[in-house]
């Protein structure tokens, strides 16, 4: 529904799409195309997350790139593309946060951060306000899970034997959906040259004591396209792209 968006006010913040990965979830089809550039429907999945940023303004882009970088770069360099994509190349890889260290000295407001193959439904000047408000540092975007056991599960009592059964019990967990709103402090955190992964450096920021929160959607709101049967599920109900 491309109406639910329009009254929202623009939001014009930087966007930094980590798409340096190699991709493996996906093989065999990233043997021929690097994961960004997989299509979903007629698009690029990372094409299908500008589209949804640009609903609510933002329309600067920078991808993080190593993998196969020359064919995204030739993709995105289609001037007439209604986005600006600029791309700073990792020589190594560095982990879904070692990356952003280039883009230090270049960002000097709160950007969002997005791994290149997920897709979250919601409107992002809610999460970037809750972001604000909350005073965080870093605010990880995470869809709530529910895990059923197929099974009917035991528990002992401390003598052996059977204390209770429950019937295909359900649990939830919050999961970090790859979505995150940042602020350009967090740079200066990331070590330079290191391969490093982004839950390490909300760590390091909590162990700071630095204020680190979250905002939660439906799981019904992520796609993880990273995962061939969630990409083919996605590709038949794209509507919402």
């Amino acid at each position: 529904d491309e109406t639910k968006y329009l009254e929202k006010p623009s939001l014009h913040l930087p966007v930094v799409i980590m798409a340096g990965g190699k991709g493996t979830r996906l093989y065999p089809y990233t043997k021929v195309l690097p994961k960004p550039l997989i299509p979903i429907g007629d698009v690029p999945i990372t094409m299908h997350i500008m589209q949804h940023f640009a609903k609510f303004g933002c329309s600067n882009f920078t991808m993080v790139v190593n993998h196969q970088k020359e064919l995204i770069k030739a993709y995105y360099s289609d001037p007439e593309l209604p986005y600006s994509v600029s791309f700073a190349d990792e020589t190594t890889p560095l982990g879904t946060a070692g990356g952003l260290k280039l883009l230090e000295g270049k960002i000097h407001e709160t950007f969002f951060l997005t791994n290149c193959d997920i897709l979250v439904d919601e409107d992002y000047t809610k999460i970037y306000a809750h972001h604000k408000k909350s005073g965080n540092i870093i605010t990880m975007v995470c869809a709530v899970k529910n895990v059923t056991v197929p099974y009917g599960t035991i528990t002992l009592n401390d003598d052996g034997r059977i204390g209770k059964m429950v019937e295909k019990p359900t649990a939830s967990y919050l999961v970090n959906t790859g979505y995150y709103v940042v602020e350009p402090e967090v740079l200066s955190m990331i070590p330079k040259d290191t391969f490093i992964h982004m839950p390490d450096i909300v760590q390091k920021c909590m162990d700071e004591g630095k204020p680190v929160g979250v905002f939660p959607v439906s799981e019904s709101q992520w796609s993880d396209m990273g995962q061939i049967d969630e990409m083919k599920k996605k590709l038949k109900q794209i509507h919402w792209l």
